[in-house]
């Protein structure tokens, strides 16, 4: 019996959920001095922006692995799902290597920290994912212990004694804020920050030594210096006036995370980026060059100590792109009727290839290309890692209609076939060269010719299918065919070979033809697959296979030893049966040249064995095991007559035998009963068409 619960009772269960420690420490509030102190304790909290992105994807970890004898780091944090599953990226691991070499470079001082990152590939390549992850990241980091960061307010209202004041008994609407959110120790004049510096990086590794760089924004430098005049200079009670408060970033209350979409050229304002005049606070300041009269709320302003992110940047208008050059190099900004405000935040922006060649183009925009250090970010060609980017959109926990194995697969296999560049070796075809790609081992390819494919093809991965396009068709197929119940592979790439005559970004009919060609190679391999499926599903039968093991690695015994073989039903001795060894041998292409050295390959592998004291299991000879699967397969086919499934007239003795392979299909392969039905329905079709190539 279900419970209806009350609103108090919904609420309740809410309120007990709720952190009320770390709302706590999220909102911390303290003097100058207790800052300090923390600093003391903690100097990462004084770190610049570059230095906390990277520290930011070095705290979730790495790992290390060999890919074709190339030393490659997975930085986990852009597949970490802890913050942020939808998001995860695979397979790119070079060009996020060289994305967190960046930040290693800019947060140890070298001089990428004077750089615009522009992060540059074909559409839908995970450019702007790997910026809203960042994004997202800082944001899920400056809450943590080990992310966390500070920034202070101003009392601007008189204190009478500084002995006996109390900050906390200040009302809360009286505290400005600092617009920019600035770290507290720029409140220490330049010229007494040497000292103070010197005595915090003493113990700390020299790169992680903590840089304060850059002066007060306009209205914390009113403040000072009206309040400095008001003291005569004492700085002690100037920093009475200060409340230092911890600082959490967050994209949606504009708090250093900023990011700036290019309009239409006729609409575009810099204002958008260093803020404006707020005409009504002129009349209660008297002059629109008084700080306090001006916003500074523009989209560099609001992201300063995190990011700031330039989507489709190239689209910006000429004058724009000025602004960066000054807050990239120099690490300023200009607000107009204002002096040059210091920043500290990375800049990140990303674009299109065509926009990217006219920026090449343009002789006016040298500046902007020195002071930019671009990374490509190509389409993933590994096809394992392709196939992850839709398992994470597609699965039972999002998905209800059932998907049979392989849709995804063969999905994938056509987007990665799209981006890779046709192999200049004549024995190597587009699919093979996939497959060596995916870490799949051929006759004659070494990992150093791997090494040669991926150096031959520059441009692999910056053209092709995106996987937008994929996902929109793997939707496509899940709607239109509900009532099936599920989708197929077939149901897919028929989608995805109807959607390619609209296809925005196709515009040569030559390339057109091209992929649709690699659709049919899809199919031929899935047809490969499933036939590969049913065969294993049908001589699957364990105790079956032991016994043709046994028989014929009795045969191969006698026949190497000069024997005789003793027949288990007559208790007679025949010679060795030709026949059996040579239909196990002739499955996986033993040529009658080679048999005696396959069969001394055998019984020198059991021999070994027994002398470690350990029984030959088929199992462990994967050739072997193929070939004797393939052998039953043929024995057993033609007993349980597939393809009478095809003319529909099944007698109860084989409907069992099917009925079991059906169970195996949906036991080990991962088919539902439906799916299971159509594929041997689809495999039983070839045989019944003659096609056996195996």
């Amino acid at each position: 019996m279900s419970m209806t619960l009350s609103g108090f009772e919904l609420m309740k269960m809410i309120g007990e959920q709720q952190d009320r420690r770390q709302f706590q420490q999220l909102n911390w509030r303290g003097t100058f001095a207790e800052y300090l102190d923390i600093v003391v304790r903690k100097p990462q909290v004084a770190r610049n922006a570059f230095q906390r992105v990277y520290d930011m994807i070095m705290s979730y970890g790495t790992e290390e692995f060999i890919d074709a004898k190339k030393r490659l780091i997975r930085y986990k944090f852009f597949s970490d799902e802890s913050f942020d599953g939808d998001d995860a990226i695979f397979g790119l691991e070079i060009p996020l290597m060289r994305l967190v070499n960046f930040f290693k470079g800019a947060a140890r001082g070298y001089g990428t920290e004077k750089r615009v990152l522009l992060l540059h590939g074909p559409v839908g390549s995970s450019k702007s994912t790997i910026v809203r992850r960042l994004k997202r990241g800082l944001e899920h980091y400056s809450r943590t212990e080990e992310g966390a960061l500070y920034t202070y307010d101003w009392y601007p209202g008189v204190i009478e004694n500084h002995d006996t004041f109390d900050w906390r008994q200040v009302p809360e609407s009286e505290w400005e804020k600092c617009p920019m959110h600035e770290e507290p120790l720029h409140l220490i004049p330049r010229e007494l920050r040497a000292p103070f510096i010197e005595r915090i990086n003493e113990n700390l590794d020299p790169d992680r030594h903590i840089r304060v760089e850059g002066d007060l924004c306009p209205v914390c430098r009113f403040h000072f210096r009206e309040l400095m005049q008001h003291y005569d200079g004492d700085w002690l009670k100037v920093m009475n006036h200060i409340r230092v408060r911890r600082l959490v970033f967050s994209e949606q209350d504009r708090i250093g995370i900023g990011t700036f979409q290019p309009k239409d050229e006729k609409n575009q304002d810099s204002t958008e980026l260093t803020g404006d005049i707020n005409y009504r606070k002129i009349a209660i300041y008297g002059s629109d060059s008084d700080p306090r009269a001006f916003n500074f709320d523009g989209e560099f302003n609001i992201a300063n100590r995190g990011i700031i992110e330039f989507v489709e940047m190239l689209k910006l208008d000429v004058a724009f792109l000025y602004d960066l050059l000054g807050a990239s190099q120099e690490h300023r900004i200009k607000s107009k009727k204002f002096a040059q405000t210091d920043i500290d935040e990375v800049i990140i922006g990303h674009t299109n290839e065509p926009e990217y060649r006219r920026l090449e183009n343009n002789e006016f925009m040298e500046a902007l290309k020195d002071r930019t250090v671009r990374i490509d970010i190509p389409y993933v060609t590994r096809l394992r890692d392709e196939v992850r980017i839709y398992e994470r959109d597609f699965n039972k926990k999002k998905v209800r209609v059932h998907i049979a194995p392989h849709t995804l697969e063969m999905a994938a296999m056509w987007a990665v076939l799209t981006r890779l560049e046709e192999p200049k070796k004549p024995n190597l075809t587009l699919l093979q060269k996939l497959k060596l790609y995916n870490g799949k081992t051929l006759p004659g390819f070494t990992e150093d010719n791997i090494k040669e494919l991926r150096k031959e093809a520059v441009r692999e991965g910056m053209e092709g299918i995106s996987p937008r396009y994929i996902q929109d068709k793997i939707s496509n197929a899940l709607v239109s065919n509900q009532e099936e119940g599920y989708i197929n592979p077939f149901m897919v790439l028929n989608e995805l070979e109807s959607g390619l005559k609209n296809h925005a970004l196709i515009t040569d009919e030559e390339q057109r033809k091209r992929y649709r060609d690699l659709l049919a190679v899809v199919r031929e391999e899935y047809t490969e697959i499933v036939k590969n499926e049913v065969q294993r599903a049908i001589s699957a039968d364990e105790e079956a296979i032991k016994r043709l093991c046994a028989n014929y690695i009795d045969n191969i015994k006698a026949y190497t030893q000069r024997e005789k073989v003793r027949n288990r039903y007559t208790g007679q001795y025949e010679e060795p049966d030709e026949r059996l060894m040579r239909s196990i041998e002739e499955k996986i292409d033993i040529p009658e040249s080679r048999k005696d050295d396959f069969r001394r390959e055998i019984m020198n592998y059991i021999g070994a064995l027994a002398i470690e004291g350990k029984t030959f299991d088929y199992r462990t000879n994967e050739r072997l095991h193929k070939a004797l699967e393939l052998k039953l397969f043929e024995d057993q086919k033609d007993s349980i007559k597939l393809t009478s499934l095809v003319s529909r007239v099944i007698d109860k003795d084989t409907q069992e035998k099917i009925d079991v392979v059906k169970a195996r299909l949906i036991r080990d392969f991962g088919y539902n009963e439906q799916s299971a039905t159509d594929v041997l329905n689809y495999v039983a079709s070839i045989f019944a068409r003659g096609d056996t190539r195996r």
